[in-house]
């Protein structure tokens, strides 16, 4: 079994939102670049954001806000979820910091739902589409908008060794597709996710950023106690995989 495979049965065994949090000094560090309010509030000031993906992410991990892919250091995880638009040096600068053994848990949104208090036009406002330059080409991934805007109830039967399969079900809001071109990525959720070796390194994709948003999923349907196991398996991956 493949390390990255083995790494993600013990994240789904072991995810859960009400798991024990470590020590504050023991949690690993997660750098972090995105446009959307997950770490402070869409205000001038730095009020601290709110909301159950950032009340996880911040139980679980130490948090390091970044604005380009080359302050990463070396071997580090990073966060990206709907980041603006970056210059083609960060970009080389990313996917190299990646094949040196880099993991990147990226979440790209080809239709944003999340609202904004910023109006249209604002350079701070959240970009509305997640469009590719080129970099999940580079690495064999088409990446398709939907062609109009809903929720969709993901489902996904995970095996685990000895027992049943897991029922993995994750609301998302207008997500994209990723496809398969060519390369050594691995499709799954009904296109929702990939996972990527590139060189050294790693990169887990998901076509959807709205799904970390509680008002979003839920306003849905949605249970977002699912959607959190679904973002604490992948994170965990990040975590164990080398």
């Amino acid at each position: 079994m493949a390390r990255w495979a083995a790494a993600l049965i013990a994240a789904m065994l072991g995810a859960c939102r009400n798991e024990a949090a470590p020590a504050e000094a023991s949690k690993p560090t997660v750098h972090v670049l995105t446009s959307l309010p997950l770490l402070f509030d869409e205000g001038f000031g730095l009020e601290p954001a709110q909301g159950a993906a950032t009340t996880y992410l911040k139980r679980y991990y130490s948090l390091n806000p970044i604005d380009l892919p080359s302050q990463l250091p070396s071997g580090a995880i990073l966060l990206a979820a709907q980041p603006r638009a970056l210059p083609a040096q960060e970009l080389v600068a990313l996917d190299a910091w990646i094949r040196r053994g880099g993991r990147l848990v990226f979440f790209a949104d080809p239709m944003l739902d999340w609202p904004s208090k910023r109006p249209l036009g604002d350079r701070l406002r959240p970009p509305m589409h997640y469009a590719d330059t080129g970099l999940l080409l580079h690495w064999g991934l088409r990446f398709d908008a939907p062609e109009q805007s809903g929720h969709r109830l993901v489902r996904h039967d995970a095996p685990r060794p000895g027992g049943k399969a897991l029922n993995l079900h994750v609301m998302t809001i207008s997500p994209g597709t990723l496809v398969k071109q060519n390369g050594t990525c691995s499709i799954q959720f009904e296109g929702l996710y990939a996972e990527c070796s590139v060189g050294k390194g790693w990169a887990w994709i998901i076509a959807d950023a709205d799904w970390l948003n509680e008002q979003l999923v839920t306003g849905a349907g949605g249970d977002m106690d699912a959607n959190l196991f679904a973002l604490g398996t992948v994170m965990r991956a990040a975590h164990s995989t080398r």
